[in-house]
């Protein structure tokens, strides 16, 4: 049993289970819903774009609440220790964008759902439904931030590939079979 729990514990040489699976869940749900974003922009007003937005919502929910748990856990059970380094500064580059990466998944889903709700419509937040007063400034105002955030997470996302590439073939650190 104590072997079990641990597993799914960090520890320094690699992430726990949990760590894991709330890592993949999070790119997995990302690779549906960043082009399912922007498939949605350019549909018409109708039942089909409403189904799809509902599901952009859902989808969109369930990773804020991945987030906030990550979060929670990454207080309980620090990331493993890292030795390798490139250049100096590098440890310091990682822990921001892990950071803003955190940071921005969480507003990408705020300022979305504050656009609908500004928007006149009701959400299922946290089992309860949420109603706000139509006010359509501020439903354009977030949804420039979700627009904004979205691109801003796609860059953090793409440096964060990056950056394991670059472990990888040049400096022959394999950093990614830490999360697999």
């Amino acid at each position: 049993m104590f072997n079990l729990i641990m597993s799914l514990l960090n520890n320094k040489l690699k992430y726990g289970l949990l760590s894991k699976l709330f890592h993949w869940l999070t790119a997995a749900g990302l690779l549906i819903q960043i082009p399912l974003g922007f498939y949605l922009v350019d549909l018409d007003f109708d039942q089909t774009r409403i189904d799809i937005e509902n599901y952009h919502i859902l989808f969109g929910l369930i990773i804020f609440y991945i987030t906030l748990v990550r979060l929670i856990s990454k207080l309980l059970t620090p990331a493993p220790d890292f030795k390798g380094s490139a250049f100096v500064g590098q440890k310091f580059i990682s822990k921001l964008n892990h950071l803003l990466l955190y940071l921005t998944l969480l507003t990408v889903t705020s300022s979305g759902v504050l656009k609908k709700l500004f928007n006149g419509e009701s959400l299922i937040i946290f089992f309860k439904k949420i109603n706000l007063t139509y006010n359509y400034e501020l439903s354009e105002q977030f949804y420039s931030i979700h627009i904004f955030a979205n691109y801003t997470l796609i860059g953090l996302i793409t440096l964060h590939i990056l950056a394991v590439l670059f472990h990888k073939f040049f400096l022959k650190e394999n950093i990614l079979k830490r999360i697999l």
